[in-house]
């Protein structure tokens, strides 16, 4: 297993990096010009909480070689917790912009895993439009369950003969996040779990505006966006967070 270039550090569970956006997309697009099974998750406090809740899953997360803060309250608690100085959050849709954006100069091929065949014919057709050198070799819809092992070798056996350099994973949290975990040496690619990604770039959702997300108030606009589906995941784990993390810090100003 490649090990990451740089230093990690806990939230609770996950071990994050402390890169910024493009410095985490050039080590990524380097890694996938190689054709490395390389993975990497853009995690937000959901994320965070679900593997601080299953412990098997916070180990398999920290697997995967890069993880990155999705959402301003991780970063505050990085800060917080290690005196680090991150200034802003890697969205799981912005680090898929600056990949694609430094993939693009290097004409490498694409492949795109989840989500439904609509959202993966518009998300090609935005990479077309907006990354003229990229190549997409290939597109699965989400089957909505986990895969056969029969299915698996299938999908592992079509991404490989792809020769796809980045596997864009949309399958919603942590679905996607056990899949680049589990095909990590398995798949030669660099692999992103970067949720949402699909739905923001191809207008089905619309990122909140800057003054949200630098206040820590994404999920607020999501939850606008998608009440019925988000309502009791944000109330319970919004506040899990916060009270872990209280909870965490005065643990270590105690010690």
């Amino acid at each position: 297993m490649i090990r990451p270039e740089f230093p990690r550090y806990k939230v609770f569970l996950p071990e994050y990096c402390s890169l910024a956006c493009n410095e985490a997309a050039s080590v990524i697009v380097e890694h996938a010009s190689a054709r490395h099974s390389y993975g990497v998750a853009a995690l937000a406090v959901h994320g965070l909480m679900e593997s601080w809740n299953t412990p098997a899953l916070g180990q398999k997360i920290n697997s995967i070689q890069m993880i990155v803060p999705d959402g301003q309250p991780v970063v505050w608690a990085l800060n917080l917790l290690h005196k680090l100085k991150i200034d802003f959050k890697v969205p799981g849709p912005t680090l898929t912009a600056e990949v694609l954006r430094q993939a693009d100069s290097r004409k490498l091929n694409i492949f795109l895993y989840g989500s439904t065949a609509d959202t993966l014919t518009r998300f090609e057709q935005h990479i077309g439009n907006v990354y003229p050198n990229l190549n997409v070799v290939g597109k699965h819809e989400d089957r909505f369950r986990e895969a056969t092992p029969e299915e698996d070798l299938i999908d592992i056996a079509r991404i490989n003969d792809s020769k796809a350099h980045i596997v864009l994973v949309g399958r919603g949290c942590p679905r996607q996040e056990h899949w680049v975990a589990d095909h990590v040496g398995k798949v030669d690619a660099a692999m992103l779990a970067v949720g949402a990604a699909f739905d923001y770039h191809t207008g089905k959702l619309s990122r909140a505006p800057m003054w949200m997300q630098k206040a820590g108030l994404e999920w607020a606009y999501r939850l606008i966006q998608e009440p019925r589906r988000l309502w009791r995941r944000y109330l319970f784990t919004n506040t899990q967070f916060v009270m872990q993390l209280f909870k965490q810090y005065w643990s270590a100003r105690t010690l």
